[in-house]
């Protein structure tokens, strides 16, 4: 059976209202890569039709005529402009906008690439900034309680399964792991006895070498002599029921039962873990270039949002707190 097509591949003009047969030629054509080479999402594939469209049909708006590949090649930044502030009052977000934009700078790479056209006024606006959401950390009693993995535990489940989720959430909580570095730790490199630090991976390629506090140290311990399995010193540390590789999802689904058992939102995430590492060590009086270091960021500026959020809880403290607040 063959594939069926996706309905905006499957027409020029009509798809794009007010585009000239050239420009809505070239449109369909890239929609018909995007669908059969890059295989994109169907919902993508939606998006930027529509993203299309809608630049298509406000500049034909404006120029009061069709808008053909010259016309698109002519367009000023002052156009480009005046279609964000359009959007905007529309009410499409920074998030939203910054989507379209991309959807639009995809077309013009394909038409500077295909020779039909080339439209550089992408390079002369500046885009919108996205709002920067600060993570969500935890409380130091619900993280703990977290880490601890011990609601997780179900009568049907063996109990080397609940230690090794718990010594995972352990490292992701006592050493600020990502949950791929967690699940990437071979067996030799375990941190029990005497071995009190992991040399990591990061993103990027970059290794870092991490501290294993204590309770991190005797949680791994205590899945390795509940594991049934027999660990080749280059496997994997923690695996599966059946002994293989452990995946991401299985931890993800002990934390929403952990959710469900501690009444927590559902921003308390495995990822939430290292957001409440980095937060809490940074409460304590943690030097933010050495909390840097210890979540492995490139930049100071990706570890300087725990500041942010260590403000918004001392506000909240201090709202709650001082008797004219």
């Amino acid at each position: 059976m063959s594939k069926k097509r996706h309905p905006l591949t499957e027409s020029g003009s009509l798809a794009f209202p007010g585009a000239g047969v050239d420009l809505a030629e070239a449109a369909r054509l890239w929609l018909r890569r995007l669908d059969g080479e890059r295989r994109v999402s169907p919902l993508t594939l939606d998006a930027y039709g529509r993203d299309l469209r809608q630049f298509v049909k406000f500049l034909c708006d404006r120029f009061d005529s069709p808008v053909g590949l010259q016309q698109l090649g002519d367009v000023k930044p002052a156009d480009l402009r005046a279609f964000m502030a359009r959007r905007r009052e529309d009410g499409v977000g920074s998030r939203s906008l910054l989507r379209q934009l991309a959807g639009l700078r995809s077309f013009s790479r394909y038409l500077d690439h295909e020779k039909l056209a080339t439209i550089g006024v992408f390079d002369k606006v500046r885009t919108p900034k996205a709002p920067r959401v600060l993570p969500k950390a935890l409380p130091a009693g619900e993280a703990k309680d977290v880490a601890s993995g011990e609601l997780a535990e179900g009568a049907t489940r063996p109990a080397w399964i609940g230690a090794r989720d718990a010594a995972v959430l352990s490292l992701l909580y006592g050493a600020g792991l990502r949950i791929s570095e967690a699940l990437s730790i071979r067996r030799a490199e375990a941190p029990i006895g005497d071995v009190d630090s992991l040399r990591i991976k990061g993103k990027g390629g970059k290794v870092r070498a991490v501290p294993v506090i204590l309770p991190a140290r005797r949680a791994v311990e205590t899945y390795l002599e509940l594991c049934p399995f027999a660990l080749a010193p280059d496997s994997a540390l923690f695996v599966g029921a059946r002994g293989g590789a452990l995946s991401p999802r299985i931890i993800q689904l002990t934390v929403e039962r952990l959710r469900g058992a501690l009444g927590l939102p559902d921003s308390a995430t495995p990822h939430a873990l290292r957001h409440s590492f980095a937060t809490h060590l940074l409460g304590r009086g943690g030097d933010l270039r050495s909390i840097q270091e210890l979540l492995g960021h490139a930049s100071l500026s990706t570890t300087q949002i725990y500041t942010a959020i260590d403000k918004v809880r001392l506000l909240d403290a201090h709202r709650a707190a001082h008797p004219r607040a």
